[in-house]
């Protein structure tokens, strides 16, 4: 199983209208998304996190090309910071876990 965890920091209040014209039909398309397992998300001090956890990597990479994530992602940097990171797992993190996991491996973007 492939777990992907993703937090981004906005950058001011204009930016959060921006942030959700975005992320929720991304969020409803991941959610709906062949391979997809489980499907999350938690505002956790200043960062909005998904946690999301796929069959295999190639149903997360088949997700990212869809035309939702891709949109999305071209105007990531317009809205806010953050990083995004993923790995193989036998088992779907707790939030404090993957909280923890996404910390220790932040590189923001």
């Amino acid at each position: 199983m492939y777990i992907s965890i993703t937090g981004i920091k906005y950058k001011g209040l204009y930016k959060t209208f921006r942030f959700w014209y975005y992320t929720i039909p991304s969020f409803v398309s991941a959610r709906k998304a062949k391979g997809n397992i489980f499907c999350d998300q938690k505002k956790i001090g200043e960062y909005h996190h998904t946690l999301t956890a796929w069959e295999n990597k190639e149903m997360m990479m088949n997700y990212i090309r869809s035309k939702f994530h891709l949109k999305a992602m071209k105007n990531f940097q317009s809205i806010g910071t953050g990083s995004t990171f993923g790995f193989e797992g036998n088992e779907i993190p707790n939030w404090n876990e993957a909280l923890k996991i996404w910390k220790d491996n932040f590189k923001e973007v």
